[in-house]
């Protein structure tokens, strides 16, 4: 096989380009301020009002604004201004729905063009340390905290190795849609032994993947990675159906929930 000059070793965080110390500092407190549930969908926001609740000046909080609304966690209102977006089930689902397809895209675009060994060492080191974090009887708060930093890492590591920036950025945008990262509802589910199961067969997906990848089979790469977001659905509907779970979830007074009859 040939190999390309390694892509993985330069994932970093997208916060890095975002404009200076004040954006940040902008976007991560009002960011806050929603997914805590202090601002509840529909509310109306205004730059002096959020300006002066987090104490930055009127010029960041704009650029933070219109970063949240191409997140979709704001919406436009014709009057002027931002109002909080709630969301429905079906609107989280096609999310999830989103980034599986750009991830499974990025999947067969790998193991088409080919990657590095040292990408794919790189890659199950990271593995082996999701397999570490799993293992043993008595799991919880830590031991999940554990594997979502993997998993996060595993999932940004393949965003990368295709090398093609065009891709990381939209996959980028599909993942910060709304509860629809590989992550989304995993933290309210530290309690939940069932879940733990799910995570075993989404980490058996990553090795599949990964094999796939290396023997250059793009199409079961990209079908595994499909199936792969799937098990986000799972754990959606598992937490939405389960009010103790559903208080766990950060931003859930932003969702509108389809409840049982």
């Amino acid at each position: 096989m040939t190999e390309r000059t390694p892509t993985v070793v330069r994932v970093e965080s997208n916060k890095t380009n975002s404009g200076g110390a004040q954006t940040i500092a902008a976007e991560l407190g009002l960011r806050e301020l929603i997914l805590s549930g202090e601002l509840t969908p529909g509310a109306r926001l205004s730059e002096p009002s959020v300006a002066e609740r987090l104490g930055i000046s009127r010029t960041p909080i704009r650029a933070a604004m219109a970063r949240l609304e191409d997140e979709g966690l704001l919406e436009l209102i014709p009057s002027g201004g931002y109002a909080v977006k709630a969301f429905t089930e079906a609107d989280i689902r096609d999310s999830i729905e989103v980034r599986g397809t750009m991830e499974g895209l990025a999947a067969r675009m790998a193991a088409e063009r080919g990657v590095s060994s040292t990408d794919l060492d790189a890659m199950r080191d990271c593995l082996n340390d999701i397999d570490k974090a799993l293992k043993g009887r008595d799991k919880g708060v830590a031991d999940l905290s554990r594997y979502i930093e993997l998993n996060d890492r595993f999932h940004r590591m393949l965003h990368c190795l295709p090398g093609s920036p065009v891709l990381e950025r939209q996959i980028a945008r599909a993942t910060n849609l709304p509860f629809a990262s590989p992550n989304g509802f995993l933290q309210a589910q530290a309690e939940d032994e069932t879940a733990w199961v799910s995570l075993t067969v989404a980490q058996d997906q990553h090795w599949m993947v990964l094999t796939a990848i290396e023997n250059r089979e793009g199409a079961r790469a990209e079908a595994i990675m499909r199936e792969h977001a799937r098990i986000a659905f799972r754990n959606m509907q598992l937490v939405l159906r389960n009010q103790h779970m559903f208080e766990q979830l950060p931003g859930a007074r932003l969702i509108r929930r389809r409840m049982p009859r």
